[in-house]
């Protein structure tokens, strides 16, 4: 039976409900985000797609439960609970971190059966099989406030705060350690189209690692490139929402091209 969004417990926000539209998006956020981080996102897409927003674990009202340090895992549990969410058509988003879970969900959507999902956007990440040896989560909480501080983003203001620091900063580690100790698994592919999103300057990401997306899909790809850098999105809200709302809407057209914006 399908279920609901306000069915699936903690781990769903859905800020600004879209009972009509025609597709709904699942948005994963970055390491050490939180589902609010995609607030603007759901408000500018309203009422034509019904945005999900996830939270995962120890992080704002979930911040008693243990934070879960594994893609796999993580992946896992998001797949449980948007499986039954299958009364309209599925897309998925991620940014950071999240674009890698998106792509992990996807896969479990097809291995399980599923319909794939009408479409990935795959935001501010490296292809999965693009790998660098990076091992922030080991290194100290100075180490890991200045990597955070140097990408910016929504909660970098935060860490002037010391409470709000020692709260958020386990969230962060966590994530981090997880983002970094993922390894894809050759082979798998998907067959949905892709879209890609990177900032030009992004020090996480180069053009060459977001193109690398088309490796991992039988579908088709575009990549488009926006100026900033990891947090593109935040100063290219508005041409981010519209690519969105241009490629949900006519999700049956696909293209593969390449765009610089």
């Amino acid at each position: 039976m399908p279920k609901a969004p306000e069915q699936c417990g903690t781990w769903i926000r859905r800020f600004h409900p879209a009972p009509d539209s025609g597709v709904r998006l699942v948005c994963l956020p970055h390491a050490g985000g939180s589902a609010s981080f995609y607030f603007p996102l759901s408000r500018a897409l309203t009422p034509a797609v019904d945005v999900l927003a996830v939270q995962y674990p120890g992080r704002q009202d979930r911040r008693h439960e243990p934070n879960i340090d594994s893609v796999p895992e993580l992946a896992d549990r998001i797949f449980e609970v948007i499986r039954h969410l299958d009364d309209r058509p599925l897309a998925l988003f991620g940014h950071s971190m999240g674009a890698g879970l998106a792509y992990e969900v996807a896969l479990r959507m097809q291995d399980a059966g599923l319909p794939a999902p009408v479409r990935l956007f795959a935001s501010g990440r490296r292809a999965p099989s693009r790998d660098r040896d990076e091992r922030l989560h080991l290194g100290s909480d100075e180490q890991l406030v200045a990597e955070v501080r140097k990408l910016g983003g929504s909660h970098a203001a935060l860490l002037d705060d010391p409470e709000i620091l020692e709260t958020i900063m386990p969230a962060i580690r966590s994530d981090y350690r997880a983002a970094e100790k993922y390894r894809y698994t050759p082979g798998q592919k998907l067959t949905c189209p892709v879209t890609v999103l990177t900032g030009d300057s992004d020090p996480r990401v180069s053009i060459d690692e977001a193109a690398a997306w088309e490796e991992h899909t039988t579908g088709l790809t575009e990549l488009q490139v926006f100026p900033g850098g990891h947090f593109f999105l935040a100063d290219q809200s508005a041409r981010v929402s519209g690519l969105l709302a241009d490629r949900l809407a006519r999700r049956d057209a696909d293209t593969r091209h390449e765009a610089r914006i």
